[in-house]
């Protein structure tokens, strides 16, 4: 059978949110966030999850500005996804993440109220939003 598991990354200086997905339904959920170090990811523990997962594709979200411009996290988030790519030895890809934060907040409010807004919550939903996203704008594997 083809893996047709996909892994999505919210990246930031301090957390990194991640969820899992598939193509069949082209949807996603949220598998964890954990904590950063001065932006720097604790590899061992990312490999492991990566590992555990075996995913065909990685999908790291890249923080933009409106205008489509760089911002200073832009730049990291690249990096990071350099870092993946060279770490974990598995197809990596940058997907546009504008206003994928303020999407989750906004969806775990209208279930959870403001109880649901919990950082980890809403970083890995971000990923979650990101990675359908992703599928939305590529629906078919090339």
């Amino acid at each position: 059978m083809i893996n047709s598991i996909f892994m999505a990354f919210d990246f930031g200086t301090k957390n990194i949110g991640i969820a899992i997905g598939q193509r069949i339904t082209c949807t996603a959920q949220p598998l964890t966030t954990f904590k950063v170090r001065n932006g720097i990811p604790n590899w061992l523990q990312l490999k492991q999850i990566i590992q555990d997962w075996q995913p065909k594709t990685i999908i790291v979200g890249l923080p933009l500005n409106m205008d489509a411009s760089d911002q200073p996290i832009t730049i990291k988030a690249r990096h990071f996804a350099n870092l993946l790519r060279y770490h974990c030895d598995v197809q990596v890809v940058l997907h546009d993440e504008r206003l994928s934060t303020i999407e989750a907040r906004a969806n775990l409010f209208a279930y959870g109220g403001y109880r649901a807004l919990k950082k980890k919550q809403v970083d890995a939903r971000a990923a979650v939003i990101i990675m359908e996203s992703w599928f939305e704008q590529f629906p078919i594997e090339s």
